[in-house]
């Protein structure tokens, strides 16, 4: 292509980017006395910034000085009628995405629709801002940002501890992971509704704690009976959020052991994920006004979880190196008792450092389903009285069983 040419892709772009926003604009000018450029002024702005620019860099500064002077002399002209500069500095944007339209018009149409979009859905975004999301889900969001964004990067990523069993990212990253799980289940009750709202609060739920998250819907039905066999798919999705746990955890750690072991996660993920649809089928179909005022997501309970998968790790790594590793995977079966995903780290540990074999870790993981599962019906029987035990009970060993399976096959087969 000739460089002296006519560059008509990128000025018929920046031409649609100033067409687009200057149409939103010019929609409100009969609604909005603070609005004074629309669809002429935006679509002048953009093609004097794509001009501009062709011409060269020292004339784009010009023109866009030239631009926000005139976008400031409106904010002076309508300060009266609004007190917010969005439509000056939409203006500004309509002639800096002019001037990105000559080297890339692929992204400076994408973001002209960006901007369209933002300053349509103005309402909505101050009905979200102000009444949708309350100060504490801010604050909570903020600190989730922090944890991933600023004390993430900052953490070692590489073995310390007793013979190197600690990764401070990885075990980092795990609180991350259940902070986050939280926030996307508090979304999803707000959002969704209580109903299934309630599937989906147990299925993030369980990232945290699902010994907690099955006692607390064990109280739930206790106190409403009417929810009760909802209270139970709950508690099977939180069952089935932990069992997920050991994708990320086993990447993280192992991740040659989970092709080996998919098959017995999925069978009892599968099994799990029926039993909380028997449970929202079963259960009642009244809706409730969610609650708004629950946090997005407990601190204390997401480090006390890497807390204590840490102390599992230690424990076991030293048991492991000292006693062999048939004591390692005793501390993990007890683990297994209390949370499943410190035991499953202590598995994947045991099999990355070559302490136990394929076919060990393959029955360890079933066991540690298992032992989780028993310790969970007990709980659930405690908790929400003998009918919600004993559903919980037969959907949990129902479960156990399916992995149980799954190993036998998996390990007959020599894979």
């Amino acid at each position: 292509m000739d460089p002296d040419a006519l560059p008509l892709l990128s000025l018929t772009t920046a031409l649609g980017a100033g067409l687009l926003i200057g149409l939103v604009y010019e929609r409100r000018k009969s609604e909005d006395p603070a609005v004074a450029a629309g669809l002429r002024t935006h679509s002048l702005a953009a093609l004097l910034g794509a001009i501009s620019s062709w011409l060269g860099m020292p004339a784009f500064l010009v023109v866009l000085l030239l631009v926000g002077a005139f976008a400031a002399l409106s904010y002076l002209r309508t300060a009266g009628h609004d007190a917010g500069i969005t439509a000056e500095v939409a203006l500004v944007c309509s002639c800096l995405l002019g001037g990105l339209a000559m080297r890339e018009p692929g992204a400076a149409g994408a973001l002209a629709v960006l901007v369209a979009i933002l300053i349509q859905a103005k309402a909505r975004l101050h009905r979200f801002s102000r009444e949708l999301i309350s100060n504490r889900e801010v604050t909570d969001g903020l600190v989730l940002l922090a944890f991933a964004l600023i004390v993430l990067p900052l953490l070692p990523n590489e073995p310390i501890g007793p013979y190197g069993a600690l990764n401070l990212a990885t075990v980092w990253k795990l609180v991350v992971l259940v902070m986050g799980a939280g926030a996307l289940g508090h979304v999803a009750l707000r959002v969704v509704g209580n109903r299934w709202g309630l599937l989906l609060s147990g299925f993030f739920a369980g990232y945290v704690s699902s010994t907690a998250a099955t006692a607390s819907f064990g109280q739930r039905a206790t106190e409403e009976p009417d929810r009760k066999y909802t209270a139970v798919g709950a508690v099977m999705m939180a069952n089935l959020a932990s069992v997920s746990l050991f994708v990320p955890i086993l990447l993280a750690i192992a991740p040659d052991l989970l092709p080996r072991v998919a098959s017995v996660l999925l069978a009892a993920g599968v099994v799990l994920a029926l039993g909380a649809l028997l449970g929202v089928r079963r259960g009642e179909h009244n809706e409730r006004p969610p609650r708004t005022e629950a946090r997005m997501f407990r601190i204390g309970q997401a480090i006390g979880l890497a807390a204590l998968i840490s102390v599992v790790l230690v424990v076991s790594h030293v048991a492991g190196y000292w006693l062999g590793p048939e004591a390692a995977l005793a501390t993990a079966f007890l683990t297994a008792l209390a949370e499943l995903q410190a035991a499953s780290a202590t598995i994947a540990t045991l099999f990355r450092d070559g302490t136990i074999e394929l076919r060990q870790a393959q029955w360890a993981i079933a066991g540690l389903i298992l032992a989780s599962s028993a310790a969970k019906s007990v709980v659930a029987f405690a908790s929400g009285g003998r009918r919600f035990g004993l559903l919980v009970a037969i959907g949990l060993m129902a479960a156990s069983a399916a992995a149980l399976v799954a190993a036998l096959v998996q390990t007959s087969i020599g894979t």
